[in-house]
């Protein structure tokens, strides 16, 4: 028995207006909740997909739905996301990013292949863009 997909990913950030915002516009992704609220938004990625956005520090509480309850969580600091993208997508991102003033980081080329490139949110997380031949999985 194992799961078959990651369904949703969760970051923590000072403003899930703003990060909404950069979100929808960075990666064209639209809310599957267009009436969020301050506290979280969560934001449709192809392949049913999910990543939610939640304010830093506005999950610390259980919440109590008539089907149950969600435990309290929360993260502090930056983590890492990485979205997989085609080797043919790779020009077409650079130009994007730079369209909308974000700065490439870092570029990795893989020994299988694959091609990283590495930017930050608005919150400091590092994104990854990556094309196939960076795990023998993908």
């Amino acid at each position: 028995m194992l799961p078959f997909r990651l369904l949703e990913t969760a970051i923590h950030v000072e403003s899930v207006r703003a990060a909404r915002d950069w979100y929808a516009r960075v990666f064209r992704i639209q809310p599957l909740n267009p009436d969020h609220d301050d506290r979280l938004c969560a934001m449709n990625l192809p392949g049913a997909q999910v990543l939610l956005i939640f304010k830093r520090g506005g999950s610390t509480q259980t919440f109590t739905f008539p089907g149950g309850k969600i435990p309290p969580h929360d993260s502090q600091g930056t983590t890492h996301l990485a979205f997989a993208i085609a080797e043919s997508d790779l020009a077409p991102w650079r130009a994007h990013l730079a369209s909308l003033n974000i700065a490439i980081e870092s570029e990795m080329r893989w020994d299988r292949g694959g091609t990283s490139l590495y930017f930050r949110d608005l919150d400091g997380h590092l994104l990854e863009l990556v094309t196939p031949g960076v795990w023998p999985t993908y």
